[in-house]
């Protein structure tokens, strides 16, 4: 493989459904020997109250802070590959919020580099999550708060 081997390999916040298949290939290297995969999902409840809906706002700068949330993973781990994508827009029960992979040489580098990604993405790319629950009452939970 060249030096140029660019491991970020998708990155974007859309407002249509995520597709695990089109995460997973973004994500294949014949170097990387561990690929993991996580897939944030809409549940039924949050802290202890039943939740009907949710929707997801971004703010214009949310995909320059994946990047370089990104940027960091790559420089912080052996990542051959990264991917990562995540919802906006309104979402129902089930719905699948946002997908993170990474491929490394390893297992045990793939997962670290995954939670880091997950964890960095949800405090700090400035994307909103207005929840409201089965009681009528809403809530908004951003980067930073999550």
């Amino acid at each position: 493989m060249s030096e140029n081997h660019d491991p970020i390999r998708l990155l974007d916040v859309r407002g249509t459904p995520l597709s695990l298949d089109e995460v997973h290939a973004a994500v294949g290297d014949d170097a990387a020997g561990g690929t993991t995969l996580f897939v944030g999902t809409v549940r039924d409840h949050d802290g202890g109250k039943a939740v009907t809906a949710l929707e997801y706002s971004a703010h214009p700068t949310a995909a320059r802070e994946l990047r370089r949330i990104a940027e960091k993973i790559c420089a912080d781990f052996p990542v051959r590959a990264l991917a990562a994508v995540h919802r906006t827009g309104r979402l129902e029960i089930g719905d699948v919020a946002v997908i993170v992979a990474v491929s490394c040489p390893h297992r045990g580098e793939a997962f670290a580099a995954s939670r880091r990604l997950i964890d960095d993405l949800k405090h700090e790319v400035p994307i909103w999550k207005h929840q409201v629950f089965a009681d009528g009452e809403e809530e908004w939970v951003g980067a930073g708060s999550c």
